[in-house]
């Protein structure tokens, strides 16, 4: 039996309660190969609700920002190298360590990232992680979709995982109502505002739900409160019962991205309900949604709005069954434990 650490993030709880796509998955992960018999280990957050076998004796950011208010800045390293050390005092009780976080880890590791895997939940284009991959060129990579390997450099390349979710979490929905949904941080980068102006040219009301970035807290007010109205409303933070409910009664999903999306968690939760998605031609999106099958991949906004009127065209069904067979949970700890063998055999 294969022993693995997955090592969470300390920002968010695992799973997470609302937003945390990262949790998600690495909990999501976690359960999915303890079914295939392989020993799993939780490095999360004391706050964490799992019955997976858990290390960590403090709390999550999120937690600690709830308790105190704004935190110092210096908090998520503190708690990032308590984790780390609690990791060290194990490492011989893995055959696998797989880390789910930011750079520290790396060096803690040494001669052990041979028997390693990172996954980066985020952009790889920037200078940050070219400096990383150049000081750790032996640190196998893992990336989540092809559009983000191009930015990996070949000698840390351990293969392309997409994400998967648990097959039920989600329920399929037949029968929209009239409604597109926005789900996703508010903030420049998701372009919320596109999603409403795309929405009200097509003459469909839109339903928001998701957290205001809090890299980016003015961006809400400047550009998309203006925007709301009858036929635009904002929910709020979403937590996994209703964006089950706000993705399957919606006519679509819309995606309407501004950045190299590494993979966009929310698409696949959309096809989860049988609900076809509206994405942007960037980052992973033509990787994730097959154009005329699960959705389409537009260009501009006149492009969303023409497909968004022709939606009514793809089968929900047919979208529900892409999902089962592309992206669930099972399927990405089978493609994770293919990588962790080949890891061992080198």
């Amino acid at each position: 039996m294969i022993r693995v650490a997955q090592v969470a993030p300390n920002i968010f709880p695992v799973p997470p309660n609302h937003h945390g796509g990262t949790e998600r998955v690495v909990h999501d992960l976690s359960t999915a190969l303890r079914s295939l018999g392989v020993d799993v280990t939780l490095f999360a957050p004391s706050d964490s609700a799992t019955d997976l076998p858990r290390v960590g004796d403090y709390p999550s950011l999120a937690a600690l920002e709830q308790r105190h208010g704004r935190v110092a800045p210096g908090v998520p390293a503190a708690l990032e190298a308590l984790q780390l050390e609690a990791l060290r005092r194990r490492l011989p009780d893995f055959d696998i360590v797989h880390c789910h976080g930011e750079f520290a880890h790396a060096a803690l590791l040494g001669a052990a990232r041979a028997c390693s895997l990172t996954t980066v939940h985020w952009r790889v284009d920037e200078l940050d992680r070219a400096l990383f991959f150049a000081g750790f060129p032996d640190l196998p990579v893992a990336a989540i979709s092809a559009a983000q390997a191009t930015g990996i450099p070949a000698a840390n390349r351990a293969g392309i995982v997409h994400h998967g979710i648990a097959r039920d979490r989600y329920a399929f929905q037949a029968a929209p109502e009239a409604h597109v949904a926005f789900v996703g941080r508010l903030t420049d980068q998701k372009r919320p505002d596109t999603a409403i102006r795309v929405a009200r040219a097509a003459g469909m009301p839109i339903r928001l739900g998701g957290t205001i970035d809090v890299g980016n807290p003015d961006y809400f007010d400047r550009q998309v409160r203006p925007l709301l109205g009858p036929d635009a409303t904002y929910l709020g933070p979403v937590d996994d019962i209703q964006k089950g409910d706000l993705l399957g009664s919606a006519r679509a999903l819309l995606f309407p991205i501004d950045w190299p999306e590494p993979f966009g968690l929310v698409m696949i939760e959309a096809m989860a309900c049988g609900t076809p998605v509206i994405a942007w031609d960037r980052g992973s999106v033509p990787e994730i949604v097959e154009d005329g099958v699960t959705g389409f991949v537009v260009a501009t906004e006149a492009e969303a709005i023409a497909a968004l009127r022709r939606i009514g065209t793809l089968d929900r069904a047919r979208i529900r069954r892409r999902f089962e067979e592309r992206f669930t949970a099972e399927r990405m700890a089978r493609d994770y434990l293919a990588l962790y063998r080949r890891l061992l055999g080198r």
